[in-house]
């Protein structure tokens, strides 16, 4: 087996031996590519800073990548980071400036704490809304010293929806008024996009902001920051310290890189115990905004259509979407292993995979992420497993921990998921897909309409490869307007068993549209009926199944699946 040694202190010009370690990963892939036989990659303690994205294809197969130490109780931590460090810093009125050239970027990190972007709660003044923008009676608006670098966002638009459209200009109008003209083509895809009828009111488009982000004018909160973009190639970046910091001792990092690690084909590849770190996504700054519908989902134009959610009541949503991308992504992989690794401070999704067979995320961190943690799109035999997913969906609010659609034969088994924005574990139409032993609390903390573990569409096509819900403990389901477990929008071939749901706005749903086919509930523990579990619909069968009002003799009915569901090794 040959070894190689990477360090932020190596030489690449050396052999890349614990004494003499390469520089940069890049030089260890080549190495590797090079060598016969097994080839381990040591990454030292350190940053490893990435000037491009990590590539990997069939060639790199059958390398592992492992932070020095892996396993052991001298692990150390090597981070793999697409960030730049911000120096340079002068201060003025008690805020820190740093000129950054032609860097853009929507995040900031200082001293690993992702800061916000400062913000205000929504428009001043007397509002409409119009084909193109915006009316106020407010002259608020024209103190805004960067007008086009202002975003606005819209949580809400539906309850499982929110949008970020930027802003063209602000002016006056004759009347005293002050016109705020929005960026194309996103505001106008968000008057296309949003359009809902609910009980004789019809709304279209995205309506009001709900907050603003990114002009020098808000920096009134300490530990927020804005990008003033304002003159092309000499960007300016605003941070308004908290108490106690120091530009002279205070790391600041922007992420540069929106992708870190970009992997095609590659077979029997490993990585463990690495930190990737610092990722941006700037799609959503550009015309085309963020328009959001649901999960990881938005919209690029191509036309809307309507779905009809009742009687007088429909929703538009779009014919096609595309997905938040991730920053390390890996596409028709086979035997790839990821185990013990941290995933962090990324200002997109984390980890993405499409297609392949045999993947495993084992024993994974997934925390402070703009969007998604783990994203999963077809393949066979994925296996997603005691991984602890936190505080994500930061920028993205429709953002589950988990999410898999088109798979064959996935489990997801005893990941611990908590404060989210929205669902959990979000399963989409699959065959065989095993949801097995997994923690959910504090779900849909922001957004509605999910669940701590949602299922929608068919699971399989017969008993034989039919979907398994089984053993999973949800509580805490915060927003109003949620099933703790969802089956949604025509969920069939599936059977849902002894899990447990408490505190939440509903327990679960039993009549959806389009209905539940081949669906069985059974030796299932609420807190609450089910909606429809006195009446049951014809594809359902509902079962064994035990509601207890009181905490304590829920508690006391499911100690064994409650002590089964979780991570299999607890972390700190």
């Amino acid at each position: 087996m040959f070894q190689f040694h990477v360090a932020p202190s190596g030489d690449d010009s050396g052999p890349g031996s614990a004494e003499r370690p390469f520089a940069t990963i890049e030089r260890a892939r080549a190495a590797a590519r090079a060598a016969t036989g097994d080839v381990v990659v040591q990454l030292r303690g350190g940053t490893h800073t990435l000037t491009r994205p990590f590539e990997l294809t069939e060639a790199d197969s059958g390398v592992v990548y492992q932070a020095y130490g892996y396993g052991t109780s001298e692990q150390e931590e090597a981070v793999v980071s697409g960030g730049r460090p911000i120096t340079g810093w002068r201060e003025r009125d008690g805020v820190w400036a740093a000129d950054v050239g032609d860097l853009d970027t929507r995040q900031l990190y200082v001293d690993g704490r992702r800061a916000e972007r400062a913000a205000i709660p929504g428009l001043p003044g007397e509002v409409s809304m119009t084909e193109t923008g915006y009316v106020t009676d407010s002259a608020g608006p024209r103190e805004w010293r960067s007008p086009g670098d202002v975003e606005f966002v819209y949580r809400g638009v539906y309850p499982w929806t929110e949008a970020r459209c930027g802003v063209a200009t602000v002016s006056p109008s004759g009347d005293g008024a002050t016109v705020i003209t929005m960026v194309q083509p996103a505001f106008g895809w968000a008057m296309e996009l949003y359009a809902a009828t609910w009980e004789g009111q019809t709304t279209h488009g995205p309506g009001l902001p709900t907050s603003i982000e990114n002009d020098p004018s808000f920096l009134t909160e300490p530990g927020t920051f804005v990008l003033d973009r304002s003159r092309p190639g000499r960007h300016v970046l605003l941070y308004l310290p908290r108490p106690g910091e120091d530009p002279e001792r205070t790391r600041v990092v922007a992420p540069v890189l929106e992708t870190l690690l970009s992997a095609v084909g590659a077979r029997d590849v490993s990585f463990r115990g690495l930190v990737f770190a610092e990722a941006t996504w700037l799609r959503p700054s550009r015309p085309e905004g963020f328009l959001h519908y649901h999960g990881s989902g938005y919209y690029e134009g191509g036309g809307v259509e309507v779905a009809v959610i009742g009687e007088g009541a429909s929703v538009t949503y779009p014919a096609a979407s595309a997905s938040i991308p991730s920053s390390v992504r890996f596409e028709d992989p086979a035997g790839v292993k990821i185990e013990g690794c941290r995933f962090t401070r990324l200002g997109s999704s984390a980890l993405g995979v499409s297609g392949g067979e045999g993947l495993v995320v084992r024993g994974c961190d997934f925390d402070t992420l703009s969007a998604v943690g783990v994203t999963v799109s077809g393949g066979v035999g994925a296996v997603i497993e005691d991984n602890r997913v936190r505080r994500i969906g930061l920028e993205y609010s429709g953002s589950p921990g988990i999410t898999v659609t088109g798979t064959r034969s996935c489990t997801i088994a005893h990941n611990e998921i908590t404060d989210v924005p929205h669902c959990g574990i979000v399963v989409g139409p699959s065959e065989g897909v095993r949801v097995l032993r997994n923690l959910t609390v504090d779900t849909m903390k922001v957004l509605a309409d999910g669940g701590g573990v949602y299922l929608s569409g068919p699971q399989g096509d017969s008993w034989e490869n039919q979907g398994l819900v089984q053993g999973n403990v949800i509580k805490d389901t915060r927003t109003a307007y949620n099933f703790g477990l969802y089956t949604d929008y025509g969920a069939a071939w599936l059977t849902v068993e002894a899990n447990v749901v408490m505190r939440a706005d509903n327990t679960s749903v039993l009549h959806v549209g389009p209905p539940l086919e081949n669906v069985v509930y059974r030796g299932n523990f609420w807190d609450a009926d089910p909606v429809g579990h006195d009446d049951p619909p014809s594809g359902v069968t509902y079962e064994g199944n035990v509601t207890y009002k009181d905490e304590h003799d829920l508690n006391a009915a499911t100690a064994a699946i409650r002590e089964r569901a979780g991570l299999l090794r607890p972390r700190s």
